[in-house]
């Protein structure tokens, strides 16, 4: 797995709300989608360092990254991590349980924030809604091509392949 994974229309939000945007991607194709999503800096996990990658250009570190696949890379992930910063995890492999090094999290004042939106407050998802319409009401969040945000639509009888693209 890389580096993490944020939606891109994530990244048109936090560009919209001014946070500086640092993406991962596995190929030039998915850079590019979030690039035209309003990324700043986006960085290909299989051909470079992700930590060193991001330390290069934000040497204070990731104030929050979010992360798919912790147990692939909490390594990277505390090089990276500002101190005082998070770590939010939203997805996992297919194993259940990972070894945290407790030290080099504490040298950070590191948080593991784990999300289940299901769990969500209701409040904060609400915020989170009204956030996202604000920005659709100002401009700054489009779908399409254009916006990094292409737009897939299957048949019904096609749900099986839908399943698959999401993966």
């Amino acid at each position: 797995g890389g580096a993490g994974a944020v939606s891109h229309a994530a990244i048109q939000l936090a560009d919209w709300a001014g946070a500086v945007v640092v993406a991962t991607a596995s190929s030039e194709e998915k850079a590019e989608l979030s690039r035209r999503a309003g990324a700043h800096q986006v960085i290909n996990y299989r051909s470079q360092d992700v930590a060193a990658a991001l330390l290069d250009r934000h040497p204070a570190g990731a104030d929050i990254i979010v992360e798919v696949n912790l147990r692939a890379n909490l390594e990277a992930d505390l090089a990276m991590l500002a101190n005082n910063g998070a770590i939010a995890v939203y997805a996992s492999d297919d194993r259940d349980e990972i070894s945290v090094p407790t030290r080099a999290c504490m040298m950070k004042n590191a948080r593991l924030q784990y999300i289940l939106t299901y769990l969500t407050d209701p409040d904060a998802k609400m915020a989170s809604v009204r956030a996202v319409n604000a920005a659709i009401a100002a401009g700054a969040m489009e779908v399409g091509e254009q916006a990094g945000l292409p737009l897939h639509r299957y048949p019904l009888d096609q749900t099986t392949q839908a399943h698959g693209a999401v993966e």
